[in-house]
């Protein structure tokens, strides 16, 4: 053999990573509904002969995956550096890093049901598609890469063995008989890969045939090699020649060294580390270095998981057979690390890659092993890269791209995946070497095992009641050290490798996350996201409310999402991240129906928040009546201390109302597609009714009594309520684009009683709250240009300095910047006052003075003395069915005539409903004349402090 395959089979052994991915099992399969077309295709699947059995299909292609060249070429190299204690200590913490992999490997792969697609389809079925798909396609790439650098590595061996000198010569009976040169080496290679290629597209039975004479040949040198340490005799070996050394006056490098037997000297001389210059690369080896090449061939445990697909009993075949193979891979290198340490002089294992050669009882054994793992190898990779495209294919995350990749043959082989990889690998083999790629394949394949680890701690750390995997040998300690394990070996390899590579993966997953269509796989993310909430809504204590932080929590009732899309993107605007809910009462008697009608209309609901991109949660619910239904959800809607504190009701009047959902793909789609492979939600959303149908009856589902009966329920419940008149008029859209110059956008205010004009007081608690949802609206990043009007209505021969001061003073404690308007109303006053008479006209300055100080005193702005009036708050305006229509029209055209120029919303006060219910209808007609035609508008009242002046 030349003296130049010792260098050749050490690049090889140095550029090549012997990992073979592909694909594998998951976990338990998701009983959701499949459509016809699916379950046909996972059927035919299911319906194809899986024939390996753990041995064969697991054990072996492991153990070559494993072996490959390293047990031949890379022990003598890493005790010769290291010495034997720093080599035995290398062995153990490789292997720990990769057996925390393992078992993440054998826990997953023993929970449920187990498809063919290896580590891609493990992390893709718990990571969700985004993971897995970008992780699927750089272990693909790796497999196709690492195919092609064995192929390249066995030709660089069997031209340095059978190639022709470089004269062109041949000695006499020498068997140097093989052209060399570039193109005579790719004639090689492609011819290697053809007989790869025969041997995948007959199958994996054929395969694991193959695999399973190369594995009895690779044990027979191993067992050659074990009985040469006890049947050789001492022997000095020549040394390859070394690179010559320029400018050197020192000593040449020795030229001979021994093989001494089994002597206490030899292993007393090989135990500490003697790091020294590489004889190859000329390079000075370290321990990262060393580490770095020798866990290249502690990797491969995923080569049996990869066959998963053609297993007969996949979940008990991948744990037992992957252990088995790693238990013994680790012991035959520890043995043969004593061995080489006990027998072999320094000088031998540091210039001498391939000594096992030279003192084999027959030298031509050991090359034989070499070729064939390393053919072993390339296949192993090839089909690995086959299954990995074909799972990508079958789970459509890059569309119609990989549908040819689809297609299998009669016994279930992915032929077309098999030849769309050998074609990859085939376009790799063209570069000639790929030295520079082998470091960043192996860390494709830390990244992808550092993934599988991950997905068994989010399945962990979720405690889903499914995940109970029979292999229980596992806890989220082992995956977080794996996940660390395989981080550190990435970065030790190659930092700037390492981090391209995370780089590569996070594009990938943008690029399917933003493209793929949704899975139905089930996301991992859900279920970590339940737990944690779960865990921090025990923890939010109700008890420890406190005003500094209080958030509108809005219960928003929808009754047509159809007319009420304005209202619906306002109030998402409004909620200051606080909870938002969409509620929908539906009428109906439970037992009179055969099931349940709300839950085939959650999905047109959700759809709608996503169409409308708001962040809100869907209640419905069944009533005999609105009142009740509303009664419902402000009782149960939300969990501990995330509940509704505000209630948002749609005006009762008689506008037509406006269908916004005519557009995009929002459509009633009441009729069922006919593909069954289309996945689009049903919208059920009825049609809008009109303004007065044809019987003279307005369509509405409830009266006015029953509508100004769930506006007291709600403020009996201590929460807020805002009503919505005009909202069908808004369009969010069109609002923000048409001001986009700083203060051409306007919110106006109005916080005063404008039914009680005897009690113009506006620091109660109802104005407060007003202030604090028009700050709350303005702090929106699409409001800040907005300028808040507030309008303070005065009486002539009222002190306006003394309001106005106070006002003042309040709007800089509580840190709100608005423009404060007087607006004399003493016009609009004396039409109420005609029909209230003289007789109380003295009591009202008193009580407005009252009601002042009584609210300025709750922030902490004014002292107040003792007395014992009745909160007025609490209280219910005892004059407003005496309201005059001129009184109303003239507050009316007073509001109009102030907005010059016109605001976006109005903030108006909402009064407490009387507490004659025999008066709900005249109240609800004094709040339409009020707010009629003014535009978008909230009358909104408030129960609960909400402001305050403390830091």
């Amino acid at each position: 053999m030349s003296e130049r395959t010792p260098l050749l089979h050490y690049r090889l052994s140095t550029s090549v990573n012997e990992q073979s991915g592909e694909h594998q099992p998951c976990l338990a399969r998701e009983a959701v509904e499949q459509s016809p077309a699916v379950s046909r295709r996972k059927s035919a699947h299911h319906s194809r002969p899986k024939k390996l059995s753990t041995f064969f299909g697991v054990v072996i292609p492991t153990l070559l995956s494993m072996f490959s060249v390293v047990v031949f070429l890379r022990i003598g190299f890493v005790v010769g550096q290291c010495g034997l204690y720093q080599a035995i200590a290398m062995f153990l913490v490789a292997y720990f890093i990769i057996s925390m992999t393992v078992l993440s490997v054998c826990a997953i792969s023993t929970n449920g049901a187990l498809d063919a697609g290896g580590a891609y389809y493990m992390i893709s079925r718990a990571l969700g598609p985004e993971f897995g798909g970008s992780l699927g396609v750089m272990f693909f790439l790796a497999n196709v890469c690492s195919s092609a650098l064995y192929i390249l590595g066995l030709v660089e061996a069997i031209v340095a063995t059978f190639g022709l000198p470089e004269d062109g010569v041949s000695p006499a009976g020498s068997l140097q008989v093989l052209p060399a040169g570039y193109w005579w080496s790719l004639l090689y290679a492609t011819g290697i890969l053809l007989l790869c290629l025969l041997v995948c597209l007959v199958g994996a039975e054929i395969y694991a045939k193959a695999s399973f004479i190369i594995f009895l040949v690779v044990m027979l040198v191993l067992a050659t090699i074990f009985i040469s340490f006890f049947a050789v005799r001492p022997r000095t070996i020549l040394l390859p020649a070394a690179p010559p050394i320029h400018n050197s006056t020192g000593p040449q490098p020795p030229t001979m060294a021994n093989f001494t037997g089994f002597k206490l000297n030899t292993l007393l001389g090989n135990l500490d580390a003697d790091y020294a210059v590489d004889y190859t690369t000329g390079t000075m080896m370290s321990f990262a270095t060393v580490f770095a090449v020798m866990f290249n061939g502690c990797t491969g445990i995923m080569a049996g998981s990869n066959m998963s697909g053609d297993l007969k009993n996949p979940s008990y075949s991948i744990p037992r057979g992957t252990i088995t193979a790693v238990i013994f891979t680790f012991i035959i290198y520890n043995l043969l690390s004593l061995m080489v340490a006990c027998s072999c002089d320094r000088i031998l294992l540091q210039r001498d890659y391939s000594f096992l050669r030279d003192i084999n009882v027959w030298n031509p054994l050991v090359t034989v092993g070499v070729y064939s793992s390393t053919m072993s190898a390339a296949m192993s990779n090839l089909i690995g890269a086959s299954r990995i495209l074909y799972a990508l294919a079958r789970d459509d995350l890059f569309g119609t791209v990989l549908s040819p990749a689809k297609k299998t043959s009669r016994n279930g082989n992915p032929w077309v995946s098999v030849l769309l990889s050998w074609f990859l690998v085939q376009l790799v083999l063209f570069t000639g070497k790929l030295n520079t790629i082998a470091s960043i394949v192996t860390i494709f394949f830390l990244l992808v095992y550092a993934a599988v680890d991950l997905a068994c701690l989010a399945l962990e750390w979720a405690s889903a009641p499914n995940f109970r995997p029979t292999f229980r040998y596992f806890t989220w300690h082992t995956c977080v050290l794996g996940i660390v394990g395989c981080a550190v070996m990435m970065f030790l390899i190659n930092s700037i490798y390492a981090s391209a590579s995370i780089a590569f993966m996070l594009l990938l997953l943008l690029l399917i996350h933003y493209l793929s269509p949704t899975s139905s796989w089930g996301y991992i993310s859900q279920a970590l996201i339940f737990h944690q909430v779960r865990k921090y809504l025990l923890m939010l204590d109700v008890r420890k409310d406190h005003v500094k932080f209080w958030r509108p929590q809005v219960l928003l009732m929808v009754s047509n999402p159809r007319s009420s899309v304005g209202l619906i993107t306002f109030i998402n605007d409004i909620k200051k991240s606080g909870l938002y809910v969409l509620g929908h009462v539906l009428l109906g008697d439970l037992d009179t129906l055969p099931s349940d009608p709300l839950q085939c209309r959650y999905d047109s609901w959700l759809s709608l928040v996503d169409h409308l991109n708001i962040k809100a949660f869907v209640n419905l619910t069944l009533a005999d009546s609105v009142r009740h239904g509303v009664q419902h959800l402000l009782f149960i809607s939300g969990l501990g201390g995330m509940r509704p504190n505000t209630l948002v009701l749609g005006f009762y009047d008689d506008c037509t109302p406006k269908d916004k959902l005519t557009d995009h793909n929002l459509a009633d789609a009441t009729v069922p597609t006919q593909d069954p492979e289309d996945e689009r939600p049903p919208y059920h959303f009825p049609a809008l009714r009109a303004s007065i149908d044809g019987n003279g009856e307005n369509g509405k589902v409830m009266g006015p009594q029953e509508y100004v009966a769930v506006i007291a329920d709600a403020m009996k419940m201590l929460k807020n309520v805002a009503l919505a008149r005009y909202f069908h008029q808004f369009d969010r859209a069109s609002t923000i684009s048409s001001s986009p110059g700083k203060g051409a956008l306007y919110v106006d205010v109005w916080p005063v009683n404008l039914l009680r004009p005897d009690s113009s007081s506006y620091v109660d608690t109802c104005s407060l709250f007003l202030l604090q949802l028009a700050c709350v609206l303005n702090m929106v990043r699409a409001w800040r240009h907005a300028r808040l009007r507030l309008f303070l209505c005065v009486e002539e021969g009222r002190s306006l300095r003394g309001s106005e001061a106070k006002l003042g003073q309040l709007l800089k404690e509580l840190r709100i910047k608005a423009n404060v308007y007087t607006v004399p109303w003493d016009q609009q006053v004396a039409l109420h006052w005609q029909r209230q008479g003289e007789a109380g006209k003295q009591r009202p300055s008193h009580q407005s003075r009252r009601e002042e100080e009584e609210g300025l005193g709750k922030m902490g702005l004014f002292e107040e003395e003792e007395e014992g009036d009745d909160d007025y708050v609490n209280s219910f305006p005892s004059n407003a069915t005496r309201l005059s229509d001129e009184y109303l029209s003239a507050v009316n055209r007073l509001i109009l005539e102030q907005a010059r120029p016109p605001p976006a919303v109005r903030f108006l006060y909402l009064p407490r409903p009387p507490a004659d219910t025999r008066r709900y209808t005249a109240y609800l007609r004094q709040l339409d004349l009020l707010t009629k035609d003014l535009g978008p508008t909230l009358l909104i009242h408030g129960v609960t402090p909400v402001l305050t002046t403390d830091l």
